[in-house]
Formats: structure tokens, sequence, C-alpha cells
């Protein structure tokens, strides 16, 4: 008999987990504590399928390699230099086609390194003065969903902006159909490979055996009794809209004021939407102590420049507020290697976005499950291996 593997939380961390535990020949159970599959990379449904945030995958990245090697991301889309073309900046309350020039002398130095133990915004206004530094605090709200990125450690935010500039072809990939797409192949994937799959089971006590824990810190917290499973991450309120398509609506816009962000994601992938409409994406993050409504018409005010007269061709809202749950933030004098360790300890490992891995947004979730599945295999006897 196999010594059975128990994976608790069935989002992206968890299927990464499953699929790689089962890979290695392990038995697997995946109890999730909903009745669908997914977390925060669920879709809603059709007709209107909006992932939950502003998801996209980045190619330069391993997460999507191993995920493209298992037939998970495709069909997918990228910009097309016609969608680049409606893209902008807003700056001073206004739109325009070119960031800051300080913003663009500053993502072109490249080679240099930013410290671990000084915050991003006295970095960068020292080496590129306040108005870069004020731009590239906008740039990164998208990445970060924090009101004030330069309060973050400069490694930490410099490495973020590098990666959301790199001067080549983008590196972002959109799934056709949405994320939900992803998760049912992950899904598909990992019963093909015998994983047992059981949702709607919450674990309110850790199950004998190894276990992965792939929730989130708040509910390993609980799960573990930890009270040390805590860290930084942001809050911003998200806007998802639908409406009748129109030919002078943007395709992008990327908030050097504040931080929010705007993407009509039915351009690259007209699946999201029913034929003549557009499925469009928001985010603004929020100020600490901002009411969701103040937040909210801040956040329309970007789709008032990018989408001339939205209100009356809206078709299908939704608004939520995104809390705790949009990846870690690394403070000043603090790194990855710093947040939560994958290795609890007595048969335990923890996943997701706020634990010790690195990757952009998801991408540490992955990276974090994979860690997760090749200690865990490691860790049998070789006994236990053969039988």
């Amino acid at each position: 008999m196999r010594e059975t593997i128990t994976i608790v939380g069935g989002g992206l961390a968890g299927l990464t987990a499953a699929i790689a535990c089962a890979e290695g020949g392990a038995a697997v159970v995946l109890h999730e504590a909903h009745h669908t599959l997914g977390g925060r990379a669920r879709s809603s449904a059709a007709p209107y399928v909006a992932n939950d945030g502003t998801h996209v995958f980045y190619a330069d990245g391993r997460p999507w390699r191993w995920l493209d090697e298992r037939g998970l991301v495709r069909p997918c889309a990228l910009p097309r230099p016609g969608h680049l073309a409606r893209a902008r900046f807003r700056r001073d309350g206004r739109l325009t086609g070119r960031p800051t020039a300080g913003l663009l002398r500053m993502i072109a130095r490249r080679g240099l390194r930013a410290p671990v133990d000084e915050d991003f915004g006295s970095w960068a206004t020292r080496r590129f003065g306040a108005e870069a530094a004020r731009a590239a605090a906008g740039l990164l709200g998208v990445v970060t969903y924090d009101a004030g990125p330069g309060r973050l450690s400069a490694a930490f935010a410099w490495e973020r902006l590098l990666r959301v500039t790199a001067p080549r072809y983008p590196a972002v990939r959109y799934v056709v159909g949405g994320w939900g797409r992803v998760i049912d192949r992950m899904a598909a994937r990992a019963r093909d490979l015998g994983v047992r799959i059981e949702t709607g089971s919450r674990a309110d006590r850790l199950p004998e055996g190894p276990v992965i824990v792939a929730t989130s810190l708040d509910a390993a917290r609980g799960l573990l009794g930890d009270d040390s499973l805590r860290g930084e991450s942001g809050r911003a309120v998200l806007l998802d809209l639908a409406v009748r398509a129109d030919p002078g609506d943007l395709f992008l816009v990327s908030d050097l004021d504040e931080g929010g962000f705007l993407e009509n994601y039915s351009l690259p992938d007209p699946s999201l939407a029913p034929p003549g409409e557009s499925l469009v994406q928001l985010e603004m993050p929020m100020r600490p102590g901002e009411p969701k409504a103040v937040a909210l018409g801040r956040l329309e005010r970007i789709a008032d420049l990018a989408l001339p007269g939205w209100r009356e061709r809206v078709t299908w809202r939704r608004d939520a507020v995104a809390a705790g749950r949009s990846g870690a933030l690394d403070l000043p004098g603090r790194m990855w290697r710093d947040r939560p360790a994958v290795q609890r300890g007595d048969g335990v490992w923890l996943t997701g976005d706020q634990v010790a891995a690195p990757g952009l947004l998801s991408e540490v979730s992955i990276n974090s499950a994979l860690a997760a599945a090749r200690a865990v295999l490691a860790s049998r006897s070789p006994s236990r291996r053969a039988a």
C-alpha cells in the first residue's frame, strides 16, 4: 500500500501540488472546503467570464512553463499590436500615450540592483527623483494591490517593476475562456493521475500522514494552531463590467496617479462576453481606512476616461474588495525567504501566495506547491517509495 499524501485546499497551489505528487508516484487525496475548485483562480459563469481580479499569466516564468508542458494553459491569447496601440497611462488626471520621462529613464537602468533594507520610495527618489518614484509607485499598483508601494522593500518593488516593463514583446498570456478553464484542466489531469478530489470537504484538523496545506494564511493559522502564520498583503477594490462595445474603448489604462488599472479582457479573448459586448476588469488599491464606496468612486473615474459613456452601456456589473488575498508584500529588511516557510516539520508543508517562495503574484503559489511536492516525495522512506 502506498502512503497517501493529503492536500488541504483545491486552488492553484493545491492542484499544482496534487499533480506534482501524483506524477511522482504518490497516492493523493485533495480536500476542498467549497463545492467548486479554484479558490482565487475561479472565473464567473458564462456569458460574462471574469476572473477573480485582474489575472494574467507571465510566459517568462517557470510556473507558466510547468503548466504549459502539461497542456493546462492553452489555447491562450496575447496582446496584438492593435491592442497595444489602445493602451494609455493616466497622468495628472489625463490620459497619455507615454509615461513620464523620469520613469522611462528609471526602467532603462535594468542592471541596477536595489537594496533589501531600504524602502522603495526613498531609494527611487534618491536615484531618479520624486516624479519618477511616484510614477513607478503608480505602475506597481496592479501587481501589489497596495496603495503605498513606496513603503515596500526597494528590492521587492524593483524586481516587480522590471518584470512588468520588460522591453521584449509582452510576456502576458490570456487563457482563452478565463482561468476557470485552467482549473478544469488541472482537476482533470489530477484525476487522470489517480488523485481523489473531495469537494465540500472541510478539514477541521490535520489528517494523519504527510499533509500539504494549500490554503490562505488565515485558514492555515487556525488549522495548524500557529499564530506566526501572518504576512503583509494588499487591499484593493475590484470592478468588473460588461458594456456594449464601442470602437473608442481603450484596451488598457495604467494609472500612474493612484495605482489603478483597467483592462479590456475581451479584446484578446472575445469568448468572455456575448457578441457585441466587452468584458472589462478594473482594480484600485485602497488607502488605509478608505471605505469601499470611496475607492470604487476613484476607480469609476478611470472607467470614465477609458470607456466614454460606459454607464449607459453596462449590461453586467459586479464589485468586490480583495483584502489579504493578493500575494505577499515584502517590507524593508525582508525578502521572500523570510516569509512563512514551506516546510513546517512533523510531515506538514505549507503552500500559497504568501509563503517563502519566489515569483510574481500567483507564481508564488505554483513555486511553493512544487517545492512542497518535491520535499514530501523526498521525505518518504525508500521502502515506502518502492511499495
